[in-house]
């Protein structure tokens, strides 16, 4: 009679586990890692010898990192995973770390600002680089570089337009342009600069989009 009751009681205690759903269960917070390693943390969390709780801490760690053997090669693989097993414990886990683990009050401070460029673009087509490459070639004296440097930043404004807009533009719709973002001090014109036709550009683009597509 008392093995039998013994039986029914442990088969009542599975019946009830197995009747748990999982949003009754602990939150996990690594998922990726599952309920079981979660459980295993839990366990190790309440091991009373510090010795014991230590090594029970490195089979976890082996049996993590054997989870993710394409992860190996990865930097610091093993700090991370001594991290997360932080985590996981809600940092409570006392033992001797080998690395210095991530704290509680780091995993809610929000990162800097990322300095972002400032001002307002003045054609979105050609970018902010154009304008720089712009302001730097009117520090340039008169001469045969300066003349070599506005020709090569007058095609660039065509191919980037054309890839923008894709249709044939004027060449004098460029010069406009330039004489605009030069505040007036890069003159050019169709008499003396001829600048590449539109459906030359146009070719070498769609040919570079067909040898991409076969790649």
């Amino acid at each position: 009679m008392q093995l039998t009751a013994k039986k029914n009681k442990i088969q009542q205690k599975f019946m009830t586990f197995d009747m748990r759903y999982n949003t009754q269960e602990k939150h996990l917070a690594l998922p990726e890692y599952g309920r079981n390693i979660q459980n295993m943390v839990d366990y190790c969390v309440s091991i009373p010898d510090r010795e014991e709780r230590t090594r029970c801490a490195n089979t976890i760690i082996n049996i993590m990192g054997n989870m993710f053997p394409h992860l190996r090669d990865v930097n610091d693989f093993k700090h991370i995973l001594w991290d997360h097993l932080a985590i996981m414990s809600d940092f409570a886990l006392d033992i001797d770390y080998p690395y210095e683990v991530v704290k509680r009050e780091d995993m809610y401070v929000k990162p800097a600002k990322l300095p972002y460029s400032q001002g307002k673009i003045i054609y979105k087509h050609y970018g902010r680089n154009l304008e720089n490459m712009i302001k730097k070639t009117m520090e340039y004296e008169e001469g045969e570089l300066k003349e070599f440097l506005t020709a090569l930043l007058a095609n660039y404004m065509k191919k980037s337009f054309l890839t923008w807009n894709k249709e044939v533009v004027d060449d004098r719709k460029i010069f406009n342009d330039l004489g605009n973002l030069s505040d007036g001090k890069i003159v050019l014109n169709e008499d003396s600069h001829k600048l590449t036709e539109s459906k030359e550009l146009l070719s070498k683009k769609n040919k570079n989009l067909a040898r991409r597509k076969k790649s």
